[in-house]
């Protein structure tokens, strides 16, 4: 089985189910379809009957016309005829009810079951998505629920061949008891021959699912970042890591191809030796006068009655497999255990801000240490810089007091209580964050601007809107507020993408705001609307900007110098400066050629900066 495995690790979140726990799991969602269910029972009951009652029918009527001989009537063979028809429309009539039921029932639980996937995506914690690709998750949600699916028709339509199987052989047991045993010899043989493809076949599915996400994410991402591959001319260089993820891809679902493509070959020949033996039997007991022959044709016809679910039976349990393995897929999703852990869920009516660090521990893998021992006091109303090279931890604390990550020793607490106390909705909605990237939506500025709080009407978009930047910035959109973004909101520029991420927050009117490097893009002329929209965002708030832009470090009431997780300097620009330390040495290496100073006496950075 090694040659199935090669290459296909699962995600740390995956777990093994049993049979019986995963089919305990897929009951449960059928629950609600109770009513539904039973008349798919009480239809796939008469379905089975019927198609029973039509050899049986068949099988009378010739030993009916064999007795007549040639006094058969043509009104005889007319009403044959025409029970047969009324049989064949009852046949269709009950089978058209049970797929009906059968669509609308398996419908609802795969809505069901992708609902719950989603809700799972959207709970997991930022974390979760930093460990593994969106495109691995996005298959998960869509191909593997569509999957599950597919396997539950086929346990509706088991249900019918296994109602038909014992109507027969029950009647078959009446005509003659030694043909009906010739008929059920080789069952054990077809149903032990198709579990032995048990595992090989789930494990395959498994392998197919896994390297089916990874095709997805490849694409996903290739797709997300084409204009870099096209910028460093790497289109080539994208198709062919392309084509080596595809050809496992093949590989993998070819060698499910042949795992599948086996049993039924193997099962059918199993099957002519019993057609051969019931032949043999049933023309010798025919000659003998022990079986009519319309007994002996009703047990020739049985035979496609009996081979085809009975083999359908034998290899449900590999095609089960797909369904199962999706499944597995889909709850362990759902199941995987969350990082960050709310122990209660306290709304604050009224957050006034006040941001405590008390020995904390913080890493995002145990071999990356980013906070040790940290301990830091935000006051209410208070904006903060942190500044440091990359890798100190600015991001992290503001990740932290987002309550994005879990840490891992210590306590931060809001107002004085615990964060993992509070209401992790109610908290983010006392939240503002803008980041160094501005993510949009699809649609219009207004719409963007409306994210964080979609009751708020258009006057109060447009009033939030021209508070940052004196609303100057609007004049540059073609459509004004209704002007639409794009996918990512690539129709605008990355310095109006910002200014609309700071509406966005405005609007929201938070009691904390983060601001993680939002200028660190944007030209000069973008950066002093922005600056004046930050000084409307921070008034009364408080607020931790995490910058590499000397004017949002300067209008700080205090700023930390952070290294490897460790605050070394702390107090306001000025006296930073003065003591000639760490904060001295940044601002001559970064922040001293954005001043005025500097610009005003070196015209060649004047212009780079414009540039």
């Amino acid at each position: 089985m090694g040659f199935i495995m090669d290459g296909l690790d699962a995600e740390d979140y995956d777990r093994k189910y049993g049979d019986k726990d995963l089919v305990q799991r897929i009951v449960g969602y059928f629950r609600p379809q109770l009513p539904r269910m039973i008349a798919v029972a009480i239809a796939i009951l008469l379905t089975s009957a019927v198609n029973t009652g039509l050899p049986i029918y068949i099988s009378q009527s010739l030993d009916a016309l064999q007795q007549a001989g040639g006094a058969a009537t043509q009104d005889f063979l007319f009403g044959v005829t025409i029970v047969l028809m009324i049989l064949g429309t009852l046949g269709w009539f009950f089978n058209a009810i049970r797929q009906w039921l059968s669509a609308e029932a398996v419908g609802n639980v795969s809505l069901k079951l992708r609902e719950d996937a989603v809700d799972a995506v959207l709970k997991r914690d930022l974390s979760f998505y930093d460990q593994y690709p969106s495109g691995k998750i996005v298959s998960r949600v869509t191909s593997d629920t569509q999957a599950f699916s597919s396997v539950v028709t086929l346990a509706t339509d088991l249900m019918s061949q296994i109602l038909l199987i014992f109507f027969l052989v029950g009647y078959l047991f009446l005509v003659n008891v030694e043909l009906t045993i010739v008929l059920l010899l080789l069952a054990p043989f077809i149903v032990y021959t198709a579990l032995m493809f048990r595992k090989i076949a789930r494990d395959t599915v498994t392998q197919s699912r896994r390297v089916n996400a990874i095709v997805n994410a490849h694409i996903q991402e290739t797709v997300s970042g084409i204009s870099v591959a096209k910028t460093f001319r790497q289109e080539q260089a994208v198709y062919d890591d392309f084509l080596a993820v595809n050809r496992d891809s093949y590989r993998i679902n070819l060698r499910t191809g042949y795992v599948f493509s086996s049993i039924f070959p193997i099962l059918n020949a199993l099957a002519a030796f019993g057609t051969a033996g019931l032949v043999y039997f049933g023309g010798v007991s025919v000659q003998g006068g022990t079986v009519t022959v319309g007994d002996w044709f009703l047990f020739i016809q049985g035979l496609a009655l009996f081979w085809f679910p009975l083999t359908s039976i034998a290899s449900f349990w590999s095609q089960f497999q797909l369904g199962l393995a999706a499944g597995e897929r889909v709850f362990a999703l759902i199941d995987a255990e969350p990082k960050v852990v709310q122990t209660d869920n306290r709304r604050l009516t009224d957050i006034k801000g006040e941001i405590v660090f008390e020995n904390v521990n913080f890493a995002y893998t145990d071999k990356e240490q980013v906070l040790h021992n940290f301990s830091l006091r935000i006051a209410p109303g208070e904006t903060l810089a942190l500044v440091g090279h990359t890798g100190s931890g600015k991001s992290s604390i503001g990740k932290l007091i987002s309550r994005f990550y879990e840490f891992q020793a210590g306590q931060i607490r809001i107002d004085g209580h615990d964060i993992r106390t509070l209401d992790i909705d109610a908290y983010h909605g006392k939240l503002g964050i803008v980041t160094q990237q501005a993510f949009l939506f699809d649609g219009t500025v207004r719409e963007n601007i409306r994210y964080g709080r979609t009751q708020a009407t258009d006057a109060e978009v447009e009033q939030v809107a021209r508070l940052v930047g004196q609303g100057d910035w609007i004049h540059g959109l073609p459509n004004g507020l209704d002007t639409q973004v794009g996918e990512r909101g690539g129709n605008l520029s990355m310095g109006q993408r910002q200014l609309v991420a700071l509406s966005r927050v405005l609007l929201q009117n938070p009691s904390i705001f983060i601001l993680d490097e939002a200028t660190a893009s944007v030209d000069p002329l973008t950066e002093t609307l922005i600056q004046e929209g930050l000084e409307v965002v921070l008034k009364n708030r408080t607020s931790i900007v995490i910058a590499h832009r000397l004017n949002t470090v300067k209008s700080a009431d205090r700023i930390i110098v952070l290294r490897k997780g460790e605050i070394i300097e702390e107090g306001t620009h000025e006296s930073l400066l003065a003591d000639g330390g760490h904060y001295a040495e940044l601002y001559n290496t970064y922040f001293r050629h954005q001043s005025l100073e500097y610009l005003n006496t070196n015209p060649d950075a004047r212009f780079e900066m414009a540039h």
